[in-house]
């Protein structure tokens, strides 16, 4: 007997947004600067977060001080610098300045088939230009550096409910990859 996933509502109400919106929504909508803005320095901080409990990753990148990485997808530009303390820094990108050391582009213009590929648990496709050793270290921190947000939390709240919540959040999660693999799989030919 087949059993019905607990997020089959999540289907419809996707279906019921899919035909409100604009047929070109994913590509025509642009948000704000300031919006764009508050989400790079958000990011920027949580990235510097979790860098700094990886005490291995900002030795690699006390290496690359003043190296900028820019990470560009459909029309929005994301660039940074590294410190020599090891972190990142958000840099703005310059008409006449120094061009970023490494331009990573994302080659997915739709937002869902974006969040799709990340929810599988996949790279999304991208174009890398620049310096290859750069490149490396980009690549070993995304393979290797990961944030424990059962740690953060354990800090806040102790460590039993931190794990409890933690393994709870897990099987949310592993819940919607399934529900995105099942969907997947349903719109295949």
């Amino acid at each position: 007997m087949a059993t019905q996933s607990p997020f089959s509502w999540l289907a419809d109400a996707a279906d019921t947004l899919r035909a409100q919106l604009p047929a070109d929504f994913p590509q025509s909508f642009t948000p704000p600067p300031w919006a764009v803005s508050e989400v790079q320095q958000r990011v920027v901080l949580f990235l510097n977060h979790v860098l700094m409990q990886e005490p291995a990753a900002r030795e690699r990148l006390q290496r690359q001080k003043g190296r900028q990485v820019q990470v560009c997808w459909r029309d929005q530009l994301f660039q940074c610098a590294f410190t020599p303390a090891g972190l990142l820094e958000l840099t703005t990108p310059d008409g006449a300045g120094k061009v970023a050391d490494l331009m990573l582009r994302v080659n997915e213009p739709s937002p869902f088939e974006l969040a799709k590929t990340v929810l599988q648990g996949d790279k999304p496709a991208i174009r890398i230009e620049g310096d290859v050793q750069l490149a490396a270290e980009v690549n070993w921190l995304i393979d290797h550096v990961r944030w424990d947000p059962e740690e953060d939390l354990s800090r806040l709240i102790g460590d039993a409910p931190a794990h409890t919540l933690a393994q709870t959040a897990k099987r949310v999660v592993d819940a919607l990859r399934a529900f995105v693999q099942q969907q997947t799989t349903k719109a295949a030919p």
